[in-house]
């Protein structure tokens, strides 16, 4: 069971708690958590990656085990502490302004 953690704008529009849950089916990459996060909260849909190209939107970032991934590819595989549910998967909002 992986853990995500989501930023508190998304989770009011999922209407989740702090965390939610899921079950990965192959393997454990960011974009299989991705696919999984949005097939379970369709809302959700649009909002972390881009309709069509799937391409993570500019402001939102995701970390695992302290580490910013955010420019990893897709295809990376998710750390073992993640894959267990000892850590959870961040996906943060980054701050712009001036």
């Amino acid at each position: 069971m992986i853990r995500v953690v989501l930023p508190h704008h998304l989770r009011t529009l999922a209407n989740v708690g702090d965390e939610v849950q899921l079950d990965l089916n192959g393997p454990a990459t960011v974009k299989s958590l991705l696919d999984a996060l949005e097939s379970k909260y369709p809302v959700l849909r649009g909002t972390i990656r881009e309709h069509g190209t799937l391409k993570r939107r500019a402001l939102v970032r995701f970390f695992v085990c302290g580490e910013d991934i955010s420019h990893e590819p897709p295809e990376t595989p998710l750390p073992g502490a993640i894959v267990n549910g000892e850590e959870p998967f961040f996906v943060m909002g980054a701050i712009a302004g001036g």
